[in-house]
């Protein structure tokens, strides 16, 4: 019975370093310079207590106040702007849902 605990503990600690290494950030610090031309030429939508959301903005750091972000509370708030998934950016008039790599953002921008 010990063993079967034993086994099932050492599972579940396995997932668990599994699941944080696949999900820590490891890009490259973002520029303030780059932060800036991204939100001058991008907007970012977002809703409140959106896992990816927030996995978006840790890609930028603390350089995601030079974003154009809006985030919403509700998804009705998000109908307004025709969002119906987050995180959304809006570059040239496209939509990109998901979360975006630094690099993506820079070729999509121009930046």
């Amino acid at each position: 019975m010990n063993k079967k605990y034993f086994i099932a503990g050492a599972i579940v600690v396995i997932a668990v370093v599994v699941f944080y290494f696949a999900t820590k950030n490891n890009s490259p610090a973002v520029s303030e310079e780059v932060a800036k031309c991204i939100g001058s030429r991008a907007i970012l939508y977002t809703k409140t207590g959106c896992f990816y959301c927030q996995k978006q903005e840790e890609l930028f750091g603390d350089k995601v106040k030079f974003l154009n972000l809006v985030n919403a509370d509700s998804w009705e708030d998000l109908a307004k702007y025709n969002i119906t998934q987050t995180p959304t950016w809006i570059i040239n008039e496209e939509k990109y849902v998901g979360v975006q790599e630094i690099e993506t953002l820079r070729n999509l921008t121009g930046c």
